[in-house]
């Protein structure tokens, strides 16, 4: 495995994070897996070297996060680094969402509870909140962080002016400003190389992209009809909705065949590619299989040219802005 610094911290972590939205409870998503068989993911990946972990309030109403702090109870606190995210609603009633200060004060020591943590490594926002203002959430961000009960604090999808004026307000308050931003970014949905990334590139701000393997699609298992093998690609209305473009299944043609190439698995050339290009840090990603888990370390060791990115990202069309929201 090997390590980097994240954005331009001087936090070291595995070029490889581990997405704890698979764990939790199956009522949430039928796709999740229990307790018992997701812990033994997250013990496997601390054999393989990854020590970043993402997880959020809202995966599975919290269970994600109970599993998460039970996996790692008997691991150093040092030798780990945890990600949580808020925003999304955990209840009906009007604060039990957004970012206000309210609910960001709420929802770290609930996190934290769950977790049986003091503190997380990583703080995020999980969506931009069109109805607070963005100083209210900066600030209450920073009370968190001096309460040492963050040490760093990021962002997730949202348009770029929107991430440039949180960097800037912070700046101008002496709020801590975002360290990274985790976005939606993959071999088939590339528009935040248009504005976003080279934003994070220019300010230091480490990119920790969610659904790097387009949520299963270019694994390459999936067909135009809209099929799949597995739970998740027979019920995930949301990757039907994102991909399936024409132009996407040529994408995963071209990764196919460079996979048969290397001899590795269509998966690890996406991850590949992802991890060769500029500001990325970790890509977050998601196994609730076992060879998916290594295979995704493994990929850390694959090197591709710039002819073999090239063709890579050839048949890339255009795609509505997806994530956001």
């Amino acid at each position: 495995m090997e390590y980097v610094n994240l954005g331009k911290t001087g936090l070291q972590v595995s070029r490889i994070c581990l997405g704890c939205m698979t764990y939790g409870s199956p009522e949430w998503r039928p796709w999740v897996l229990s307790a018992d068989e997701g812990i033994p993911f997250i013990h496997r990946a601390l054999e393989l070297g990854i020590n970043f972990f993402d997880t959020a309030d809202m995966y599975s109403r919290g269970v994600s996060e109970q599993i998460v702090g039970r996996a790692l109870k008997d691991v150093p606190r040092d030798e780990v680094v945890v990600a949580t995210k808020a925003y999304w609603p955990m209840g009906d009633k009007p604060n039990q969402r957004g970012l206000s200060r309210k609910h960001l004060m709420e929802s770290i020591d609930g996190s934290l509870k769950r977790l049986g943590m003091d503190y997380v490594d990583l703080y995020q926002i999980h969506r931009w909140d069109y109805a607070t203002p963005i100083e209210e959430t900066l600030e209450a961000l920073s009370d968190i962080v001096r309460a040492g009960k963050a040490l760093y604090v990021g962002a997730s999808s949202m348009f770029a002016w929107q991430f440039a004026q949180a960097l800037y307000k912070a700046d101008l308050h002496g709020w801590p400003r975002f360290v990274t931003m985790q976005n939606h970014y993959n071999l088939v949905y590339r528009e935040e190389e248009r504005e976003m990334n080279p934003l994070c590139v220019a300010e230091g701000v480490g990119l920790i992209p969610w659904s790097p393997l387009a949520r299963g699609f270019l694994a390459g298992n999936r067909t135009a009809d809209k099929s799949g093998e597995t739970e998740r690609a027979k019920t995930d209305e949301l990757a039907q909705s994102y991909y399936f473009q024409p132009s996407d299944f040529e994408v995963v043609n071209r990764v196919s065949a460079l996979a048969q190439k290397h001899a590795v698995k269509p998966a690890q050339i996406a991850l590949a590619w992802m991890l060769h290009k500029p500001g990325v840090t970790a890509p977050i990603i998601g196994a609730s299989k076992m060879p998916h888990l290594e295979d995704a370390v493994a990929a850390v060791e694959i090197a591709l040219t710039p002819e073999e990115i090239a063709d890579l990202e050839a048949p890339y069309t255009p795609h509505a802005i997806l994530g956001h929201a």
